[in-house]
């Protein structure tokens, strides 16, 4: 196995890859899946942050359009992603990776308190760590948290891994002509409005020259392959 392309890496995953068939809940089959590519990315000596959403439980602007006031919505979101980063620290540690949770809401019986310098330590001993609770702050999603923990952390790219492989001009799903990018700006995405990340997290990127990294995570080794430099999704610089 060829040596990783990046030093320390930030993952983003939306919560949306776990979910089972019927788009809610966790596959716990997809979740082992997920949890041995990290473990198999760790192997190669990358030191790994991980950003993981909520929206295959519960999505704070969705449930906001539906009478639950926006603060508390987001609230509920980020409680979210805590259930989704200890099912993601179980699975990693049932396969032998040493894990820590660290959370930007404190809950000191479930996991740590977000501290910069604790994290970056924890990474330089192997250790994943699965940044929980978005921001902290409502009116912000997971994408901005993971640019602010990249950031943060000095990881050398944000890597968010989705169900396509990379970034198009269009939904791919729907719209067969739609075409893929290999490469685009930070600009590019900001201008065209594309589902990259959200504005404050492309924003963040591009202030910070953190490059993105979009592809599919359900490929073949694809985040290996990702983690290795090669050519596998949309890359945004």
């Amino acid at each position: 196995m060829s040596g990783p392309g990046f030093r320390r890496i930030l993952l983003k995953f939306s919560g949306e890859i776990l979910a089972r068939e019927d788009g809610g809940g966790i596959d716990f089959a997809k979740l082992a899946s997920y949890s041995k590519q990290i473990a198999e990315v760790k192997a190669m000596g990358t030191e790994i942050g991980l950003v993981i959403g909520g929206g295959n439980i519960i999505r704070g602007g969705q449930i906001a359009e539906n009478g639950i006031d926006r603060v508390t919505a987001d609230y509920m979101g980020m409680l979210a992603t805590v259930i989704n980063a200890l099912a993601f620290q179980s699975a990693l540690e049932r396969i032998g990776v040493d894990t820590r949770v660290q959370t930007a809401i404190k809950m000191e019986q479930l996991a740590e308190p977000y501290i910069k310098r604790r994290a970056i330590r924890h990474l330089q001993k192997g250790r994943v760590v699965i940044f929980a609770g978005g921001t902290g702050n409502p009116y912000f999603t997971t994408d901005t948290a993971a640019a602010l923990r990249a950031i943060e952390i000095e990881a050398d790219v944000v890597m968010k891994g989705t169900k396509v492989d990379g970034v198009y001009d269009g939904d791919p799903m729907r719209d067969p002509k739609a075409r893929r990018f290999d490469t685009l700006t930070y600009i590019d995405v900001l201008n065209r409005r594309l589902g990259v990340m959200d504005a404050t997290a492309i924003s963040l990127c591009m202030e910070n020259k953190l490059p993105v990294v979009v592809f599919k995570l359900t490929g073949d080794n694809n985040l290996i392959r990702a983690v290795r430099g090669e050519s596998v999704g949309t890359v945004v610089k």
